[in-house]
């Protein structure tokens, strides 16, 4: 058994103000006893593309350091929610890593499926503008806590295929659901990807108005930890940033795959 806890954020476009605030709520899930800590999505950086080019980078680099270097001084992993990586194409990368609690990068995943959409509330949505798709399928991390960890980013929860490949005892889904999706899909989805792949899911997200104000972005929130049975365990709400914790039981995990087989009734002959 260990506690896991997904942080929920209200980033802008000041990438400095940012990262204070993500290492303070690091700080905080740490200081709860926290082995594993994840960040929502786009944590170091809400505003316009074009700017993301004044710190993209390789992610080796400084993007990173600070969220390194707090791993390995507290021995715990975290999921750095996603930042910018410059692609070849002259775009970003949307890139989630798996640090572990030496400061190593364990896994990279770049987000394959981009948020294009016109929705209801009158808020348009081109992240393929400026966001290059990923072009590498997420495969499940070994670590020492006794589950193996799947990576994905948001807009990803709504492809169940891309997470039955993965073979994960525990997904992450760092997010910035929109308050309009999010309000109806959000927890459903999370509890979908749960119940099907018989997994944990941890859910950092953003929370309220986000980046600059002109741009009149709001977010769902409600980062939150859900078990293999599709129970919710920690919810932080929909209002202000905070720490959603939980423990998470390796055990309970086996004892559902057992109780329920299904994950051994696939026709893999078929489908």
């Amino acid at each position: 058994m260990f506690q896991a806890a997904a942080v929920q954020m209200r980033s802008g476009p000041d990438r400095a103000a940012n990262e204070a605030q993500a290492l303070s709520l690091l700080e905080e899930a740490a200081d709860r006893g926290a082995k594993l800590v994840g960040l929502p999505e786009m944590w170091e950086h809400i505003g316009p593309a074009k700017e993301k080019h004044a710190f993209a980078g390789p992610i080796e680099g400084a993007q990173l350091a600070a969220i390194r270097a707090f791993c390995e001084r507290r021995g715990v992993f975290c999921l750095a929610g996603s930042v910018a990586e410059l692609a070849r194409d002259g775009r970003v990368y949307n890139t989630t890593a798996l640090i572990d609690p030496r400061g190593a990068i364990a896994a990279v995943y770049r987000k394959l499926h981009l948020f294009d959409v016109d929705i209801p509330d009158g808020a348009r949505y081109r992240e393929s503008e400026q966001v290059a798709p990923g072009d590498a399928l997420p495969k499940a991390v070994e670590t020492g806590l006794g589950v193996k960890i799947g990576l994905s980013v948001c807009y990803d929860l709504r492809f169940p295929e891309l997470y039955r490949q993965m073979g994960a005892d525990l997904i992450c889904v760092p997010a910035a659901f929109t308050a309009y999706t999010g309000r109806a899909h959000w927890e459903v989805l999370l509890r979908a990807r749960a119940i099907e792949n018989q997994a944990f899911v941890l859910a950092p997200a953003q929370v309220g108005q986000i980046g600059p104000a002109q741009e009149n972005r709001f977010a769902w929130g409600h980062a939150c930890i859900i078990d293999p049975w599709g129970e919710v365990l920690a919810d932080a709400g929909g209002e202000k940033e905070g720490v959603a914790a939980a423990a998470i039981h390796p055990q309970r995990l086996s004892q559902i795959r057992r109780d329920l087989p299904a994950l051994q009734h696939r026709r893999r002959d078929l489908l």
